[in-house]
């Protein structure tokens, strides 16, 4: 879910980004209601098999955002053996799994400006209020757009530790990286400002 668009005109590329996610929404509604392993495998088949249709990159791009949440998914399989039954296990790892798959897919297919814009359509009604549509719309950018950076910019860091030491870095590298975030949120305040902020556009009569 974290990935950025993958550039391309597919057929997914080429799906309205409402319905996309309108299909993700009832795909996990149903998911969610399945306690039976075998519709639950037979839906991470077809993420796999949605992400395949992208072709390698897809399949490399899909995998890439996978590997993250694997050892997330492992541990909750091996809580769940150790408290509950192998069934369930499987079956939660299958429907995390499928979960997971198909947003990625979703987020992979569709651009980030598309999903801007359908945030900002459904939270249109929050102007009513006095409350920006803009506000969720950027919430969603954001977090898609600089989960990946922050992930970069730690790497960058354990790079730079392991040129100066042999010794693991560790939790060394918090006040570096907590200090560079409040750095970037100077500036993507500052940017933010220069462009109108988040206040509701004024309607003229």
């Amino acid at each position: 879910m974290l990935s950025l668009a993958l550039p391309g005109t597919s057929w997914a590329h080429r799906l309205p980004a409402g319905v996309k996610f309108g299909a993700l929404a009832l795909a996990m509604a149903v998911l969610v209601a399945f306690d039976d392993p075998w519709p639950l495998a037979a839906a991470a088949l077809i993420a796999v098999g949605l992400h395949a249709t992208l072709g390698p990159r897809g399949l490399r791009a899909g995998a890439v955002a996978m590997r993250p949440i694997a050892w997330i998914i492992g541990l909750i399989v091996i809580w769940q053996l150790l408290t509950g039954t192998p069934r369930e296990a499987l079956v939660l790892g299958l429907r995390i799994f499928s979960m997971v798959g198909l947003a990625t897919f979703v987020t992979l297919t569709t651009p980030l400006p598309d999903l801007i814009a359908l945030v900002e359509r459904l939270a249109a009604p929050l102007a009513r209020f006095g409350l920006s549509p803009r506000l969720p719309a950027l919430a969603v950018a954001m977090v898609l757009r600089f989960i990946p950076v922050l992930r970069g910019r730690m790497e960058m860091l354990a790079l730079a530790w392991r040129a100066r030491s042999r010794k693991r870095p560790g939790p060394r590298l918090i006040v570096p990286m907590v200090l560079s975030l409040l750095d970037d949120s100077d500036h993507l305040a500052e940017a933010l400002r220069a462009r109108g902020g988040l206040t509701p556009p004024v309607r003229r009569n």
